[in-house]
């Protein structure tokens, strides 16, 4: 089963290449702006109201990917699964930004990861009480070789 999706917009962001790019939205000041194309733009009324939102886009820079990739937080082999590495099977890609204004069909937001003319795909709302949990493992990440 194959499914088609196309962009709702793209994010423009300060980053043209992956060098350089914040590895996690979490570890990220950037600032940048998410534009909704005008036939989604209706699709923001209330947005406004939200302190932080999920981007979830094509990561369409990457080209291949393999099933065991070494994190850039680690130097030991993990299953793509077990990571957020960005050459995936499907390469989908989310970030959590703080949304910072709306202006039309344009976000103003901060904490980008992505580079510059990323697909955007969706926009769902940062909701505490649906969205926060109490990790209680970490996996690989809680023993990770430390420098």
């Amino acid at each position: 089963m194959e499914f088609l999706m196309r962009p709702i917009g793209v994010i423009h962001s300060p980053f043209t290449e992956k060098e350089g790019t914040p590895i996690q939205s979490a570890r990220s000041q950037a600032r940048g702006q998410v534009e909704v194309y005008p036939e989604y733009a209706e699709g923001l009324d209330g947005v406004e109201g939200f302190s932080y939102i999920f981007l979830f886009y094509v990561l369409h820079r990457s080209t291949s990917y393999s099933l065991r990739v070494k994190p850039f937080l680690d130097d030991r082999l993990h299953g793509i699964f077990a990571t957020r590495f960005p050459a995936r099977p499907n390469p989908l890609g989310f970030s959590i930004v703080k949304l910072l204004g709306m202006h039309a069909n344009m976000l103003e937001v901060e904490g980008l990861d992505v580079l510059d003319g990323t697909p955007l795909l969706d926009i769902k709302p940062y909701v505490p009480e649906f969205d926060q949990r109490e990790p209680t493992r970490s996996g690989w990440y809680e023993t990770r070789s430390k420098e």
